[in-house]
């Protein structure tokens, strides 16, 4: 079973794609610090697992380090055996959160319809990950969760940066995952801390201050 979603003191997830091995560890640094305690970094860049060791051994234990666009069970086992314990897809495949679940990850499939969103449900995924939420908009994502379980954690990703959490916070959805926004391959590390910073202030706009 896959393990619950954790309170994190934010609800945001930042998303490496492109990522590589020999910066993982300065921007994952520059990251936690910052105040995001969840990295994901997407297996279609370079040399993923060896970025996802690198971040795990790296920073506390508190953190949730892992991957996304896992697409096979095989990954689902690689990720295990390097210390990951996040797990993002852009779809819902029930040999995938089955497999996840049995190493007591926490999973994030992406949904887009009711009907994906219950098929998650039903294989145990901690979280939804509505995607693209930038097509659903809030007002999609909040016609959907209306028919949910109160207690299904919700989230908005692709095409969302800092400037919508207002916009998904007036309808409940208090976690995110970033992108684009605030990562890119070319950008430094101390760049990308001070986007991470931007973002971990307009999340405490919106959302109260952290627990920190």
């Amino acid at each position: 079973m896959s393990r619950p979603f954790p309170r994190l003191k934010r609800g945001l997830v930042a998303i490496l794609r492109g990522l590589k091995p020999e910066n993982a560890h300065a921007i994952a640094a520059s990251l936690f610090e910052a105040g995001i305690e969840a990295i994901e970094v997407p297996l279609n860049s370079p040399e993923p697992f060896r970025s996802i060791e690198t971040i795990v051994k790296a920073l506390p234990s508190s953190a949730l380090v892992g991957a996304g666009t896992v697409l096979t069970t095989e990954n689902v086992d690689r990720l295990h055996d390097v210390g990951g314990q996040l797990l993002v897809s852009p779809n819902v495949d029930g040999g995938v959160l089955d497999r996840a679940g049995e190493h007591g990850m926490v999973t994030m499939p992406g949904v887009f319809t009711p009907t994906e969103a219950f098929q998650a449900l039903r294989h145990g995924a901690s979280a939804l990950k509505f995607f693209p939420a930038s097509v659903l908009g809030a007002n999609g994502i909040a016609a959907i969760r209306a028919v949910l379980p109160k207690d299904a954690v919700i989230g908005a990703v692709g095409g969302v940066s800092e400037k919508d959490f207002g916009d998904y916070g007036k309808i409940g959805v208090e976690t995110f995952g970033l992108g684009s926004s605030l990562f890119k391959p070319d950008w430094t590390a101390h760049e990308i801390g001070q986007r991470a910073k931007a973002s971990v202030e307009a999340w405490d706009a919106v959302f109260g201050k952290s627990a920190a």
